[in-house]
């Protein structure tokens, strides 16, 4: 499907008007995840594969000192909740912020 240039430009200036944001597109896309689930189009293995992609970014986007072992769990496990609906997951300066070298190996596979 190919959209012209005008159409595209008209979308986004309509979307920068409606205020959409990074935030905006987040909780548009947990809610889609969760009503794809809900409905049976996503299984388990697929939103994890979802939750891996963004969780891949968030540490690859992190400063070498910030991009642990224990970041990517910690973003891990808030994602989780996030996913499941349930649970608030407090302020991200909750994140553990320790030294250490990212393990490259973690993010294979996601581009």
């Amino acid at each position: 499907m190919s959209v012209t240039l005008d159409k595209q430009k008209r979308l986004h200036f309509d979307l920068t008007n409606v205020g959409l944001r990074a935030h905006a597109t987040a909780a548009g896309l947990l809610q889609l995840c969760m009503e794809l689930r809900r409905a049976g189009v996503l299984d388990g293995p697929a939103v994890e594969r979802i939750k891996d992609a963004i969780a891949c970014d968030i540490e690859v986007s992190a400063p070498r000192s910030v991009a642990t072992a224990e970041y990517r769990r910690d973003i891990k496990a808030r994602l989780d909740k996030l996913f499941a609906g349930e649970e608030k997951i407090g302020t991200a300066d909750a994140l553990a912020f320790g030294a250490g070298v990212p393990d490259d190996s973690v993010c294979q596979g996601h581009a």
